[in-house]
């Protein structure tokens, strides 16, 4: 059996939180939504439900009682992981020119995380190999109220998803680059309504509400086109702040071959992260139509 000998550490707290700002810019949902810390332990988040309206009480009335609902969250981070193979040289170079690679490489980190959270939080299933994931089980946006799309219409569509999550707000829309190209060829009277959206633009708004457009919104569900919902307050994610680094100088940590033979070692960086839907509600998602 092949030996495996790693030198191991951690990325720099800079390096850590410059993967996440990189990760803001290039994932959908971290765009659309808020960050929250999560321990390696996880966390709970609180969620009530309260219906009706507040009561006006006279002096000496009785109070009447809420219809309120609550429950708990549980956001717990699931580790991932990315390796990629460089030159040995890499050990026998300075350190500025070694930390100018990791730059590299945190920068390549940094969008594999960013579409790891959109594919794993949207559909449920591992990145790598587009598998449904125990690990996640219900806790992605698949699972939630659908709407179908007529060809042509990707208003309608979106005033469906809207009308969908009733008295919800919507402070974000996640668009299928697909349905983003379809706003972009609606006209009304042969008028363009959406411009804004032709050859490929993306605006960051939709009629005053953020928006991003994503190939993430169907890796892993080639049905989905869009996501529409509160995401600012139904959705929450975060990290934990620490990545292990290991560069791995023997052996066949990814079924490469053997690093000897091939002059390379493995550069190798996991993290983790976690996401919770604290309302599924909140969300409705526009999918093809089953014709």
């Amino acid at each position: 059996m092949a030996t495996k000998t790693t030198s191991a550490g951690l990325f720099s707290p800079d390096l850590v939180k410059d993967v996440f700002s990189k990760v803001k810019g290039h994932s959908t949902l971290v765009k659309l939504s808020e960050q929250i810390p999560v321990p390696f332990s996880g966390t709970d988040v609180m969620t009530f439900n309260l219906d009706g309206e507040c009561a006006i009480v006279g002096e000496g009335e009785q109070k009447p009682a809420g219809n309120a609902t609550h429950g708990k969250v549980s956001i717990t981070p699931i580790k991932i992981v990315y390796q990629h193979r460089v030159s040995n040289e890499f050990l026998r170079t300075t350190e500025e020119k070694q930390l100018d690679i990791l730059k590299a490489y945190n920068d390549g980190f940094a969008k594999k995380v960013a579409r790891a959270i959109d594919i794993m939080a949207m559909h449920g299933v591992n990145p790598a190999d587009l598998e449904a994931s125990g690990k996640i089980g219900e806790n992605h946006l698949d699972t939630v109220t659908s709407v179908q799309y007529t060809e042509g219409q990707p208003k309608a569509a979106l005033n469906d998803a809207v009308a969908a999550i009733d008295e919800n707000d919507v402070t974000g829309y996640a668009l299928s680059k697909a349905f983003a190209a379809a706003l972009g060829d609606y006209t009304v009277n042969g008028v363009p309504q959406f411009p804004e959206f032709e050859l490929g633009g993306n605006p960051g708004m939709l009629k005053g509400t953020a928006c991003d457009v994503n190939t993430t919104v169907t890796k892993g569900n080639d049905k989905a086109l869009a996501y529409v919902g509160d995401f600012k307050e139904a959705f929450k994610w975060g990290y934990a702040d620490e990545i292990p680094m290991e560069i791995i100088e023997y052996g066949d940590p990814d079924g490469q071959g053997d690093l000897k033979r091939t002059n390379e070692v493995v550069l190798r960086a996991e993290a983790w992260v976690g996401w919770g839907i604290l309302d599924k509600s909140a969300f409705a998602r526009v999918v093809k139509s089953e014709g």
